[in-house]
């Protein structure tokens, strides 16, 4: 199916207490003109508002007043969102786009690998975004105590922080601060639900690298970072091409062994005799690449990675990387 007849799915992600109760409840009640399916973990803390989500032993979809739809999963997120694909091919639900809540406990590694992993859905969902809530009042102790709120920035494509009224200017400078040294490439963006439009949270297209190298080409630019965090980030970057063979073997054997803790990895790659950019990215063990646009004449190829995760040995991975490179030809 070509990009644009996909559905576009969005990963909503963030601690307890975030705000993804009252942003689902504001998208399932509120007349903003879009049709989206609202897939709610069961298992998650308190959810959106009990008249809309009804407590049984199976999942529940259920068409809102505003046309949107709301889904309770207990299992297979796969299952669900191939019956949602089936009702709506069967015209007998109408839908234009998905939100997948996480619980605030979860890594939404799993989840994002579900567009990876079947083809099926990945042929049919395209995968837009991972946006992670923050908490502006309470983060700074939750990041401190639980490797979780961590993780779900590391994931981000972009990171909505809630209740920055409940703190001074100099707090939520200093925590915009310590997420950007976690995650430098995901925007940090203040919401108020009441008031922030839908259509600012959706359509991120964080996912799709050659999108966002559209939208912002500095976008893999690398920036300071410091590793006094549980999750941290670093940058490969080198002006030779790699052995496509070479690099593959290396970054298989990485998640091999490291999958678990990388988070979320992406990059843009100059291969020897290849006229086009090699556009991938990976989140922990499953990762893919795609043909971006050709490299310009007299354009200067460069390859850039970026590598997001829980304690990384970042030496050995440059070693490693560094070994992969070739002459230029």
């Amino acid at each position: 199916m070509e990009q644009e007849n996909m559905v576009p799915v969005t990963i909503l992600t963030g601690f307890l207490g975030s705000g993804k109760t009252t942003l689902l409840n504001r998208i399932l009640k509120e007349d903003h003109g879009f049709r989206i399916a609202v897939i709610e973990n069961e298992f998650g803390e308190a959810g959106v508002d009990n008249d809309i989500l009804l407590d049984s032993g199976e999942e529940q979809i259920v068409e809102m007043n505003n046309g949107c739809i709301c889904c309770t999963v207990r299992g297979d997120l796969i299952r669900i969102l191939g019956e949602l694909r089936g009702k709506r091919d069967a015209g007998k639900l109408k839908f234009d786009r998905v939100i997948i809540e996480t619980t605030g406990m979860a890594d939404p590694g799993p989840v994002a690998q579900t567009f990876f992993m079947d083809e099926d859905i990945g042929n049919y969902y395209l995968l837009d975004s991972i946006l992670t809530l923050v908490d502006a009042k309470h983060a700074p102790r939750q990041l401190d105590e639980f490797r979780e709120a961590q993780e779900q920035i590391g994931f981000a494509d972009r990171i909505l922080m809630s209740k920055t009224d409940l703190v001074g200017k100099e707090e939520q400078e200093a925590l915009r601060q310590r997420i950007a040294r976690m995650n430098p490439r995901a925007p940090i963006k203040k919401v108020n639900f009441g008031h922030t439009p839908i259509k600012e949270i959706l359509d991120i297209r964080g996912f799709n690298l050659n999108a966002v190298l559209e939208l912002d080409p500095d976008f893999l630019k690398e920036s300071e970072h410091e590793h006094d965090e549980h999750v941290s980030s670093f940058v490969f970057k080198s002006d030779q091409p790699f052995d496509g063979v070479k690099l593959e073997e290396f970054l298989s054997g990485l998640v091999q062994v490291y999958g678990a803790d990388m988070l979320r990895y992406k990059g843009v790659l100059h291969l020897k005799g290849n006229a086009h950019r090699v556009v991938f990215q990976g989140v922990h063990m499953l990762m893919g690449g795609d043909l971006g646009k050709a490299w310009g004449p007299g354009e200067k190829r460069t390859s850039t990675m970026v590598f997001i995760g829980r304690k990384l040995p970042e030496e050995l991975f440059v070693k490693g990387l560094e070994q992969c490179l070739v002459e230029a030809s």
